[in-house]
């Protein structure tokens, strides 16, 4: 795949535009605005949850809706990158915690890493077309030398 920039991280102001639609979205799914929701994803939307549970548009407005699950999402450092000749779609990548209500009442707390792909559409608003979380689990293979280089200070 080609781009025509060989720098794709987004310049500083359109990740904070960026990360301010992935705020709407958290604050959102936590309040149960359907309309906000609405907005901000793309008819198209690919929804992937972290068992691996897909819904499209209609289903995750009815999942937020339904199951009310949201409490708390919490991001950590994220990875925004813009690709395209006019800037149009966008990735942000990178971890994600997620308090959640269960169904018999009780609370969980569900952790991992997540990939939203945003797309800016002919109105310049960003939205979200796919999102999938992937939860931390166990790693059945070791640390790459380039991982265990980076978690003990050395370089790559």
């Amino acid at each position: 795949m080609s781009d025509e920039r060989a720098d794709a991280s987004a310049p500083a102001t359109l990740r904070d535009e960026l990360l301010a639609v992935e705020s709407r979205r958290q604050q959102a799914l936590i309040d149960v605005d359907l309309a906000a929701l609405d907005a901000l994803f793309e008819e198209s939307l690919v929804h992937i949850h972290a068992p691996g549970l897909v819904h499209n548009k209609a289903q995750l407005l009815e999942h937020t809706a339904t199951r009310r699950a949201y409490l708390e999402i919490t991001r950590g450092e994220l990875n925004v990158r813009v690709f395209g000749a006019a800037g149009d779609v966008a990735v942000i990548t990178g971890p994600i915690t997620n308090r959640l209500r269960t169904a018999e009442g009780g609370e969980r707390t569900l952790a991992g890493v997540a990939t939203q792909v945003l797309h800016r559409g002919g109105d310049g608003e960003w939205r979200f077309v796919s999102f999938q979380m992937a939860p931390y689990g166990e790693q059945a293979w070791g640390a790459l030398p380039s991982e265990q280089a980076e978690q003990h200070g050395g370089e790559k």
